[in-house]
C-alpha cells in the first residue's frame, strides 16, 4: 500500500457517499490507495494521498467523486518536464506561480 501524501488539505477531491453504488472502481483505479470499500461503499482513507489525476472521477459512473484533475504538484512537475521549464501550477498567485 502506498502511504505517500502530498500537500496537506489542498486536494480538490470530493465524495458524495449518497451517490456511491459500491462498484469499487475508485479502489481499482486509484494509484495511491486513497479509497477502501466499507459496507459496500467507498470510503476515503487519506485524502492527502490524492495526486488529482482524475482516474477515480472518470471511472465513477454515478458521479459520486469529483476532482479538479491536473492542478496538483504532480501535474506541474510533469508539464514542467515536458515543456523544459520549472514546475508551475495554479495554487499560487498568477499563472506562473511555482508550487513545488
Amino acid at each position: 500500500m502506498n502511504s505517500q501524501s502530498y500537500l496537506r488539505n489542498v486536494s480538490t477531491l470530493t465524495y458524495d457517499a449518497a451517490k456511491c453504488i459500491g462498484c469499487s472502481m475508485c479502489v481499482e483505479v486509484c494509484p495511491h490507495n486513497v479509497f477502501i470499500m466499507t459496507h459496500k461503499r467507498a470510503e476515503i482513507v487519506e485524502k492527502d494521498r490524492c495526486m488529482e489525476c482524475g482516474a477515480c472521477a472518470l471511472n465513477c459512473k454515478p458521479g459520486a467523486l469529483s476532482v479538479k484533475q491536473g492542478v496538483g504538484c504532480a501535474s506541474a512537475v510533469i508539464w514542467g518536464f515536458l515543456k523544459g521549464t520549472e514546475p508551475t501550477c495554479d495554487c499560487g498567485a498568477g499563472k506562473e506561480a511555482s508550487c513545488c
